[in-house]
């Protein structure tokens, strides 16, 4: 009967709150813009977005290829790595900084470049990751960037890019910014052969990113409450000195003053594109 009797010295020393704690740590999300706490599984399944406030978290890079893609993708270039020209050193060695995303998202750099099928249609798409380096472009995503336009130009199949970015990478330099003349030049000859180019622009597309490839497709569209822009709108107020207006840079504002073609919620933009290309190709 000794399991019937309980041992004072447990009575006297109470658990440790660390074991009593419900271990529910990450499965649930707290939205950025209602504040209400959705379950992770549920927010996953509606394509990350809020299910009360339509609200669009953002979204990685194969995640974001997996919704737009049927099936299996090929990736091309996946081991492209940066070689720290200039042996960058601030808070941290950029060094440092690269070894730890690649470890942490076992990912070699902010962006994959694939070929799948879209509704049926081949295509190539490159889709960046902002939880690499802030999305960043340096040699290694303008190059990827690159070599993805001249596959989609050489196949004749569209392209779709998608941009998550804080512009271009600081920590290469002009490095960085000569991609933006590259891919650049890349998309004028895609013009020429009249291959299509859907550019896509999620939160944050900012920088660099939004000075080249991000707004010189074909059709240039973005997901719902995006900041879009170069400077940021801080800079932007201690700039000229003046309050900005409500909703400044956000996809919506953009699309008023006509410098995005359409916004389309996350549900509906696979069909969107599908559809426009069967437009674009017609």
């Amino acid at each position: 009967m000794a399991w019937f009797k309980r041992d004072k010295k447990s009575i006297d020393q109470p658990t440790p709150p660390e074991e009593r704690r419900v271990r529910t740590e990450g499965l649930w999300v707290k939205c950025e813009s209602c504040r209400t706490i959705v379950f992770r599984k549920d927010l996953e399944a509606n394509l990350l977005v809020c299910p009360k406030c339509q609200f669009h978290f953002k979204m990685g890079a194969k995640q974001r290829l997996d919704m737009l893609l049927d099936g299996r993708w090929t990736e091309h270039d996946a081991r492209m790595t940066s070689t720290d020209p200039l042996h960058f050193v601030d808070t941290k060695p950029y060094a440092s900084r690269l070894r730890e995303a690649r470890k942490k998202l076992g990912m070699c750099d902010a962006i994959i470049t694939a070929e799948g099928q879209l509704n049926g249609r081949p295509i190539v798409c490159c889709a960046m990751e902002f939880n690499f380096i802030g999305g960043s472009m340096g040699a290694v995503v303008g190059e990827k960037v690159t070599r993805g336009i001249e596959r989609s130009l050489d196949s004749r199949q569209p392209l779709v890019i998608v941009s998550c970015s804080g512009g271009a990478r600081m920590m290469e330099g002009t490095i960085s910014l000569m991609q933006l003349a590259k891919v650049s030049a890349a998309l004028a000859k895609l013009d020429e052969a009249k291959v299509p180019y859907i550019s896509i622009m999620t939160d944050p597309t900012t920088g660099g990113v939004t000075a080249s490839f991000a707004m010189l497709g074909d059709l240039n569209i973005a997901e719902p409450g995006a900041l879009i822009g170069f400077a940021g709108p801080r800079v932007i107020e201690q700039t000229i000195r003046q309050k900005l207006p409500e909703g400044f840079q956000r996809s919506e504002f953009l699309l008023e003053h006509g410098f995005l073609d359409a916004v389309v919620p996350r549900k509906e933009l696979k069909n969107f594109l599908a559809n426009s290309f069967d437009l674009l190709l017609s």
